[in-house]
Order: structure tokens, then sequence, then C-alpha cells
């Protein structure tokens, strides 16, 4: 009988083995619906800092592509009547869906916020090893919530197991041409 269950351990085991993982590296660009492509470059760029880079021109919506940071952001402009924008955007809501975005400097990006005009609400988090973690949450021109965090206070611990993370150190950042004229053909 004992056996029998090693083998069925071992068959478990080798049946794990041929599954492959996914073969992801990275987090590549967020998309975001906007009402006026102008306007979210602006904030994108003058608020957080991202630089407008070429989009293939065979997209047939009117958008932007964004970069920084090693992610992109990818701009859509919706359809007139479109109901898809948050409802309650003055209200900031930490659980609510939003991007996140590690920041070293949070009081620099605070008083860029407020000579930008933009409102936000600060929060800190204090962890279960004593660190603390601070937070701006605030809404783009859309209503769709940003946070600027310190979270690299945070020590990440996996839940599982630590061989299934992955952290690519060289490849998940595309590569950028940089002596090219980008010309307004984004829009």
């Amino acid at each position: 009988m004992q056996k029998q269950e090693e083998e069925m351990v071992r068959e478990e085991e080798d049946i794990r083995k041929e599954e492959k993982e996914p073969p992801l590296m990275a987090l590549n660009h967020v998309s975001r619906l906007c009402r006026n492509v102008k306007m979210s470059i602006e904030f994108y760029t003058k608020v957080l800092g991202f630089v407008l880079v070429e989009r293939p021109q065979a997209l047939d919506v009117k958008g932007a592509w964004l970069f920084n940071y090693g992610v992109g952001i990818h701009l859509v402009e919706s359809k007139e009547n479109d109901q898809r924008f948050p409802s309650d955007t003055p209200h900031l809501d930490p659980h609510n869906n939003h991007i996140s975005f590690q920041c070293e400097d949070l009081e620099a990006m605070e008083k860029k916020l407020k000579e930008k005009d933009v409102k936000y609400m600060k929060r800190s988090v204090d962890a279960e090893d004593g660190r603390t973690i601070d937070q701006i949450f605030f809404n783009d021109p859309d209503g769709f919530m940003v946070e600027i965090c310190n979270c690299e206070n945070l020590k990440l611990v996996p839940a599982d197991s630590l061989s299934k993370l992955k952290l690519p150190m060289d490849r998940h950042t595309p590569p950028v041409e940089t002596n090219c004229n980008y010309h307004d053909a984004a829009l």
C-alpha cells in the first residue's frame, strides 16, 4: 500500500514539473480611457513625469502612449457619452481601483500636486514590523485614482514559494531609442 502512495506522490510531482508557468516578465502598460487625450497627456507628463512616445500609426482610435519608470500608460479617447468612467470622482477611497507608483520623495510629490492644484488625500499605514508606508491618493482628469507611495518600506514576503517569484533584472523595460526626433503623430 505504501508503494502505491509513494508512486502517486511521484506522479503528482512529475505532473507539476511538466506544467509550465506563463512566460511573463513584468507589467508592460496600463490602459486608461480618457475624455480628452491632450488633457490626459498634460496630466501624466506634467504631474507624474511620463514621456510621450510614438505609437503604431495603424491604431484606429485616438490616443497616445506614455512611458517612464519601466511602465507604459496607453491613453484611449472615449466616444461621446461613454459611461465607463468613475462616477464618484471627488471621493477618494484607497480601497478602490487605482494604479500605484513608487516614489522616492513624497514631499516633493505633494508640492507638485499643490502647484498643479490637484486635490489629494494622504494617509500612513503602520506595518507589522514597525515600518510606516506613506501614501498620497488623487484622481487623474477622468476620475481614475492614482496612488503615490513609499511602498519599498514594506517587506515583500511571498506567501507561497520564493522560487515562484520572478524578478527580471535586465528584460522588463522595452528597448528605448534615444537618438530620434519625436513628431506629434500620437494624436
